[in-house]
């Protein structure tokens, strides 16, 4: 390994022995949550863990969205019995808007963001001025505890108080931040302002909302090497950025799908879908749980040298529900309606307004325009949704691989 480039040896690991290695751990995870998670203990009553050893086998498994996590842990406080640790053994207990409750565990570094603060240039002995939120939400807690495992000591700066933050920076001379992009330019912005000199930041990680190129560009004019992950309160580290900077390089410890939204059914290579992951972890070992954020895996390796796949990054929302005439419709309905006429390609069901009426508008790939094959869509879809709406077959391929599957045109009153 070259030494220096890498966090450790598990990021070069052979491909197909990262895949043995994380579905020969599989069963025995399986089995834990299924013995000791009360929640696990109902929706895997029908599984045999052991005979769970490869991706297809783990596609058959029940999904669990973040959207459910609301309701699931109303009715079962504080979190819904995904969780295999009471609340005296963990470290601390959070609350995320929802509200969605989220626990952490007494391990070092428990999101296991260390990794992407090492792809960002972090090293031991290093100061991070640390901007995510320290109130209720973990966040900050995230990046707090990977700086401590790496070896870094941590200003912790929180939201808000930008003058406050400008004087801690400019006299404790932090070697990089962690926050939001946005706040970090807002930071900049102010000590232009100010003439404050808040030059010794070099580096960045930056996560919790979108970092378009335009913003990316006013920050590294600032002189700041700035690097992105993507995370959840949930799971920890899903993917984050290396300096190759061709799209999110996966986290090591945790097996990724992309699901068609809506659906427990992978996607294939290279399309877009929702992001679920299943987590090697004691305390809250979640299984086949969908972020409801769209994303892809990208073809090949990063040139950087790490060997795990890569996704696209952010591209969306998957919950695309939207209200027709006042019934809901959602994209899980839309993939019944496919599943039922095998053969169809991309699907996208367009939601207008004529001047009067809501009107339905589901756009298919077909290899040829059947109208006998369309009025049977046609029915298909008035009996899941109880609305009708008109089929539209168009050729294969012509369909963009974006992962919309309800797309609502109509413009707010």
């Amino acid at each position: 390994m070259a030494e220096g480039r890498f966090c450790d040896e598990l990021e070069i690991r052979d491909p197909g022995t990262r895949e043995r290695d994380l579905f020969a751990a599989l069963p025995a995870q399986l089995a834990y949550a299924k013995a000791h998670a009360p929640y696990y203990a109902r929706t895997l009553a029908g599984v045999e863990p052991r005979a769970v050893k490869s991706r297809g086998q783990l596609a058959e498994l029940p999904v669990t969205r973040k959207s459910d996590l609301i309701g699931l842990q109303k009715n079962d406080p504080p979190f819904a019995g995904l969780n295999t640790a009471g609340k005296g053994e963990l470290a601390r207990l959070f609350m995320s808007p929802g509200p969605i409750y989220e626990p952490e565990g007494r391990r070092a570094d428990f999101w296991r963001l260390k990794r992407a603060l090492y792809a960002a240039g972090f090293r031991p002995g290093q100061l991070v001025h640390n901007c995510f939120s320290y109130h209720l939400t973990p966040a900050g807690a995230m990046l707090e505890s990977a700086a401590f495992a790496l070896g870094c000591a941590v200003v912790p700066g929180g939201t808000g108080q930008t003058e406050l933050q400008l004087r801690a920076i400019s006299e404790l001379k932090p070697d990089g931040y962690t926050g939001t992009p946005s706040f970090l330019k807002t930071l900049n912005e102010k000590a232009r302002e100010t003439g404050t000199d808040i030059s010794c930041l070099k580096r960045a990680l930056v996560s919790g909302e979108a970092f378009p190129p335009g913003l990316q560009k006013d920050i590294a004019a600032a002189g700041i090497d700035a690097y992105q992950c993507y995370a959840t309160a949930e799971l920890g580290l899903i993917a984050y950025e290396s300096e190759a900077r061709q799209g999110l390089i996966l986290d090591e410890q945790i097996i990724v799908e992309i699901l068609r939204p809506g659906t427990g059914d992978p996607v294939d290579p290279g399309e877009v879908g929702e992001v679920a992951v299943t987590l090697f972890s004691k305390e809250y070992p979640l299984i086949r749980f969908a972020t409801g954020d769209l994303s892809a895996i990208l073809p090949g390796q990063s040139p950087c040298g790490r060997t795990n796949q890569r996704i696209k990054g952010w591209l969306g929302r998957a919950d695309q529900t939207a209200k027709v005439k006042g019934l809901f419709v959602h994209p899980a309905q839309i993939a019944e309606t496919v599943k039922r006429h095998p053969g169809l390609g991309r699907t996208r069901l367009i939601i207008g307004h004529d001047g009067k009426n809501d009107v339905m508008t589901l756009e298919a790939e077909a290899a040829g325009a059947d109208p006998a094959l369309a009025a049977r869509i046609a029915e298909s879809l008035t009996a899941i949704t109880k609305l009708r709406g008109e089929i539209r077959l168009v050729p294969p391929g012509s369909l963009p691989n974006d992962g919309k599957v309800i797309e609502d045109r109509r413009k707010p009153p």
